[in-house]
């Protein structure tokens, strides 16, 4: 039996194919991966983020970005495609194959999905570590209301906390202000819970 081998892009494969089309890929490892199609509660819970974080941080100069920016992650080049960016600073850009990537956001914000969400808490956080500016980690599930903030202290340490009740907010210190999970899961319907063997009306019977 024969096996056909993967293909191998180039670097200058992937730029070229960027450069053309619609459609959002990231790059590693000689292969390249389509980052469009995400689900309905995926756009919607980034949509709230961005307009609840531009309401709090309007007229400070803070600059917030959708998945469609480009952001350098130097342990993991050339670039990925966060959901989310944010930075009260002066964004700085590279160019990278043409086009045009940020090295230097604050906080990175993800929203989980069953496929994706082993590899946001892991491989892709420490890649995300190598960049010198990241302060803070934001992962938002879709399907309940749950968020996991990481924040990095003055000693380089990160510290995380899990908030899962729509009444609190988490404070985001590299941007100060707080963040409320009623404005993050506005308009979204979470599907019902499943109940426990021990309450469903049947559980005594045989």
């Amino acid at each position: 039996m024969s096996t056909h081998p993967k293909h191998r892009y180039t670097l200058q494969d992937y730029f070229e194919l960027e450069a053309t089309s619609e459609e959002r890929y990231e790059y590693f490892g000689g292969e390249i991966f389509n980052m469009s199609g995400a689900s309905p509660q995926h756009e919607e819970v980034i949509s709230n983020t961005v307009t609840a974080l531009k309401n709090k941080l309007r007229g400070r100069g803070c600059h917030i970005y959708p998945s469609n920016l480009r952001v350098k992650v130097p342990a993991y080049l050339p670039y990925r495609y966060p959901d989310l960016t944010a930075l009260c600073d002066t964004p700085q850009f590279e160019n990278i194959g043409g086009i045009d990537a940020l090295v230097n956001p604050s906080l990175i914000v993800e929203v989980l999905s069953h496929s994706t969400g082993n590899y946001d808490r892991g491989d892709k956080f420490t890649y995300y570590k190598s960049i010198d500016s990241f302060r803070e980690y934001l992962l938002i599930a879709q399907h309940r209301a749950h968020v996991t903030h990481f924040s990095k202290d003055e000693n380089e340490t990160w510290a995380y906390e899990e908030i899962n009740d729509l009444e609190d907010s988490v404070y985001l210190s590299s941007l100060d202000c707080e963040l409320s999970l009623r404005d993050v899961y506005e308009n979204i319907e979470f599907p019902p819970s499943p109940i426990p063997p021990q309450e469903r009306p049947d559980a005594g019977e045989r």
